[in-house]
């Protein structure tokens, strides 16, 4: 007695479990991954060999411009009344953190005045934000 194999079916890659997988992984490293936020203001950072990352939720960022011109949370802010804005966030965060981004063309009597002002607030670490560059 003869008996017949059986036609063995050929292995077929579908392409739909592969577009799935793409989506997901798309999703994934969107999900994941986190974007610099640009205030909009051009500030030109001094360049640093170490980079130092961990952002808390209590730092406040104040920006100087090459014109001099000192921004808090986005706003142009006088110098004078600066002061009464760095004491007023110093009341509501008591480990209080400043990020000082200064154009590298400022003057450093500017950079200076400010941190004096930071200090005399209260605040407790003054950051200065630098760009990274491998080497």
């Amino acid at each position: 007695m003869h008996f017949k194999k059986a036609k063995e079916d050929e292995t077929i890659l579908g392409i739909t479990p592969l577009i799935d997988i793409v989506f997901l992984l798309l999703i994934f490293f969107m999900m994941t991954s986190h974007f610099g936020i640009v205030s909009g203001i051009n500030i030109n950072l001094p360049r640093a060999g170490q980079q130092v990352s961990d952002w808390e939720t209590d730092r406040l960022v104040l920006m100087i411009d090459k014109d001099g011109r000192i921004y808090l949370k986005g706003e142009t802010i006088d110098i004078n009344s600066l002061d009464q804005k760095l004491k007023a966030f110093v009341e509501n965060n008591a480990t209080a953190s400043l990020v000082l981004e200064a154009d590298r063309d400022v003057k450093h009597g500017l950079v200076v005045q400010v941190m004096d002002l930071a200090k005399r607030a209260g605040v407790v670490s003054i950051l200065i934000a630098a760009r990274w560059e491998a080497e």
